[in-house]
């Protein structure tokens, strides 16, 4: 995406605070929400307990919202030309953004498939970083829905006007920041640029944009995306959840296959698990140089 449509990703996305007050979603928020505190997802995810236990109400809405209103982006505002759709059902009305890109475009592979597969497997390991994505028919083309969060800038913004992280926020951003190259390590997102990495006003890290992922060529399964070797600098996965780190190991063929469905094909799951391998080799490498007290958290 330009600069130009990703300002505008920012100023349409549902505010996340504003979840739990959506009438027709009240239902059981606060069992879910118990649910979500002492679940090990909370501890790590950038969505606040109340955000996880409302994803489910988000998705349906995603499904079965009436499209109210529309309009497609240009190219000139963002490559793959996606649809800023209105929806609505009851009393809620949301944006989200609809994509159904498949195919080479400018030089890169696109596949409106990956931005539901992030979303599945961001859930299947408690990742907590992408915003609720579905599968939907939009003039009787599949593509992905995705819901925008609003009351965000763009690190872009942040560096480009030059706002200081408050002191008490940079060790939460800092490993915020590790796990976001862990993550675009596994999925071989090519793609992730400043402009794709949300802040809210609390200062988490949300991600959006996956298009441009799961890579299956020897370039992305032979070595990873971020590490001490990374052609901008070193860019290192220094600290990471346990738990997060676990999931990723126990990853297999079928586990995948039963959360992406036919999103992916058998190759590009082969791929991820190829990169899998490649994440813990580099985990173990971290904490032999130094100790996994200071990795593993």
């Amino acid at each position: 995406m330009t600069k130009r449509a990703l300002t505008l990703v920012a100023a349409l996305i549902f505010p996340l605070a504003g979840l739990l007050r959506i009438p027709c979603f009240a239902g059981d928020a606060a069992e879910a929400k118990d649910r979500a505190d002492t679940g090990p997802a909370a501890a790590l995810s950038q969505f606040l307990p109340d955000e996880l236990a409302q994803r489910e109400a988000w998705e349906e809405f995603l499904l079965t919202a009436e499209v109210v209103g529309g309009r497609q982006m240009r190219r000139s505002e963002a490559v793959t030309e996606p649809w800023v759709l209105t929806l609505k059902r009851g009393d809620v009305t949301r944006r989200a953004i609809w994509k159904n890109v498949q195919g080479r475009l400018v030089g890169f592979w696109e596949g409106w498939n990956y931005e539901v597969a992030a979303y599945l497997i961001d859930k299947h390991l408690g990742l907590g970083m992408v915003p609720p994505t579905v599968e939907r028919r939009f003039h009787g083309d599949r593509g992905s829905c995705q819901i925008w969060i609003e009351d965000c800038m763009t690190l872009g913004d942040r560096e480009e006007k030059g706002i200081k992280m408050p002191p008490v926020k940079v060790l939460g951003w800092n490993r915020a920041t590790y796990i976001q190259r862990l993550w675009d390590n596994l999925i071989a997102n090519e793609d992730r640029h400043r402009n794709q990495i949300l802040i809210t006003p609390d200062w988490r890290m949300i991600l959006i944009d996956h298009s441009r992922s799961f890579r299956a060529s020897a370039r992305f399964t032979k070595r990873l995306l971020y590490t001490a070797r990374n052609p901008e600098g070193p860019k290192l996965m220094s600290e990471l959840p346990r738990a997060l780190v676990d999931r990723i190991k126990a990853l297999n063929p079928a586990a995948i296959r039963s959360v992406v469905g036919d999103l992916l094909s058998a190759i590009e799951i082969d791929a991820v698990l190829l990169r899998r391998d490649l994440i813990m080799a580099e985990v173990d490498r971290l904490i032999r140089a130094n100790g996994e007290d200071k990795v593993l958290y």
